[in-house]
C-alpha cells in the first residue's frame, strides 16, 4: 500500500512537471476563452461563479480527505505548514466566486459563460496538485531532520501572506470596476500603475513563497506550474489592453513583473 502511493505520488510529480512547458507554449498562441478573452466554439458553458467554484474545490474536499491518513497528521508542523494552502484555496474556492455573484446583477460588463471544458481541465489539475501537495506535507516531508523548517517557513510565509494581499486586492479592483456598470475601463492605483495583472503577480508570488515554505518538488512544481499558466495569460491581456485603449492606456506598464516584464 505505501510503495503504491509513493509510485503514484512519484508520477504525479513528474506529471506537473511535464505539463508545465506545453501549458506554457499552447498559451503562447491560444488563450483560455474566459474573462477577457471569451469567445464561441469551446462548447456548453455555465456560470463563472460556479464554474470557479467547482473546479477549485479539489484544493478543499481533495486535501482534507487526505490529510488524516499521512503519517504527519497530527505534527504541529504539517498542520501549520498546510494552513496557507487551505487559506488561499478557501478564499479562491468559497469567497472570489461569492463576490463574482454578488456583482454579477450589477454589472452591465457581459463575458459570456465559463467554458465546460475548461472548467474540466481546471478540475483535474487541482485534483493532480491537492493530492501531491496534501500527500507532501502529510506523509512525506521529513520534518524531524529539517532544522531550518521554522527559518524557511516564516520566510516563505511572509511571501506567500504579501502575494496573496496583492492579489486579493487587485481581484477587488477589477471587480468594483465591473460593478460600476460602465464596461471596461483602465485600473488604477497601487500596483496598477506598474503592471496589467497584479492579480497574477500576486498569485505567482503567493507560489513561490509557498515553494519556501514547503522546500520541496511539489512545492516548486506548482511555483513552476503557476507561472506556466499565468505569464502568458498577463501577457495576453496586456495586449488586450493596449488594442483596446490605445493612446490612453499607460506605456509604462509592463505586463506581469513590475519594471522586467
Amino acid at each position: 500500500m505505501v510503495s503504491s502511493d509513493q509510485n503514484l505520488f512519484h508520477y504525479s510529480l513528474l506529471t506537473l512537471y511535464f505539463i508545465g512547458p506545453p501549458t506554457f507554449i499552447s498559451l503562447r498562441f491560444l488563450q483560455a476563452p474566459y474573462g477577457k478573452h471569451n469567445r464561441p466554439g469551446w462548447g456548453p458553458t455555465m456560470s463563472p461563479p460556479l464554474a470557479w467554484f467547482l473546479m477549485e474545490s479539489p484544493t478543499l474536499w481533495l486535501t482534507l480527505l487526505l490529510f488524516p491518513f499521512g503519517s504527519h497528521s497530527s505534527n504541529p508542523k504539517s498542520l501549520f505548514l498546510i494552513s496557507p494552502f487551505l487559506f488561499h484555496y478557501f478564499h479562491r474556492t468559497c469567497i472570489y466566486p461569492l463576490r463574482l455573484h454578488n456583482n454579477n446583477n450589477k454589472s452591465k460588463t457581459n463575458n459570456g459563460g465559463f467554458p465546460v471544458s475548461v472548467a474540466m481541465m481546471g478540475f483535474v489539475f487541482n485534483l493532480l496538485n491537492a493530492y501531491l501537495q496534501a500527500r507532501w506535507v502529510s506523509q512525506y516531508k521529513d520534518y524531524e531532520g529539517d532544522g531550518w523548517f521554522w527559518l524557511r517557513f516564516l520566510v516563505g510565509l511572509v511571501v506567500f501572506l504579501g502575494g496573496m494581499g496583492v492579489n486579493i486586492w487587485s481581484d477587488r479592483v477589477l471587480v468594483a470596476l465591473k460593478k460600476e456598470g460602465k464596461g471596461y475601463r483602465v485600473p488604477r492605483g497601487g500596483l496598477f500603475e506598474l503592471v496589467s495583472c497584479p492579480n497574477y503577480f500576486g498569485e505567482i508570488v503567493e507560489w513561490l513563497g509557498w515553494a519556501v515554505m514547503t522546500w520541496s518538488f511539489a512545492g516548486l512544481g506548482f511555483f513552476l506550474y503557476t507561472c506556466a499558466n499565468l505569464v502568458p495569460r498577463a501577457r495576453a491581456n496586456h495586449r488586450w489592453y493596449l488594442d483596446k485603449f490605445g493612446e490612453d492606456y499607460p506605456k509604462r506598464r509592463k505586463a506581469v513583473i513590475p519594471f522586467l516584464y
